[in-house]
């Protein structure tokens, strides 16, 4: 082998090795960020949802203060309107389910709320900008894009 074509071979491997890296910190890096709370109790923060494998979670902001009612929860909405009411925001002591894993049956989030489980109330809610597709959804999505061939 020339001097030139080890040469072309060891440039070529240092671009796919950068182009591959890049693309790995984008998807790790993909997080999208909620409108600020609004609502009777729930005035402060936004959640972040994020992706590690095939697990979606959502966390709270730093400035998000938990709204002093009996049984605050987490509580997501899907782009067809379906409700899911998920995790309490505080549990024993002073533990909080500040992070949480979205179950698999949730397949996109448009809008995340705070909910009282005992009075039965919306407490406040954010929106995302567009509404995000979890790991879940896209395994839907491609195993019905499979059958419709």
């Amino acid at each position: 082998m020339s001097v030139t074509k080890v040469f072309k071979m060891g440039l070529l491997s240092m671009v796919a090795a950068t182009g591959l890296f890049l693309a790995s910190n984008g998807f790790a890096a993909d997080a999208h960020t909620t409108s600020k709370f609004e609502g009777v109790k729930a005035n402060s923060g936004t959640a972040t949802h994020a992706r590690s494998g095939n697990t979606d979670t959502l966390t709270w902001s730093e400035d998000f203060k938990i709204p002093e009612t009996p049984a605050p929860h987490w509580q997501v909405v899907d782009t067809k309107g379906n409700v899911f009411l998920l995790n309490r925001l505080a549990i024993k002591g002073d533990k909080q389910n500040r992070t949480i894993a979205l179950p698999a049956y949730v397949h996109d989030v448009a809008k995340v709320q705070i909910w009282c489980a005992f009075a039965e109330v919306l407490l406040g809610e954010a929106s995302y900008s567009k509404p995000i597709l979890t790991a879940s959804g896209e395994r839907v999505q491609s195993d019905s894009m499979a059958m419709s061939r």
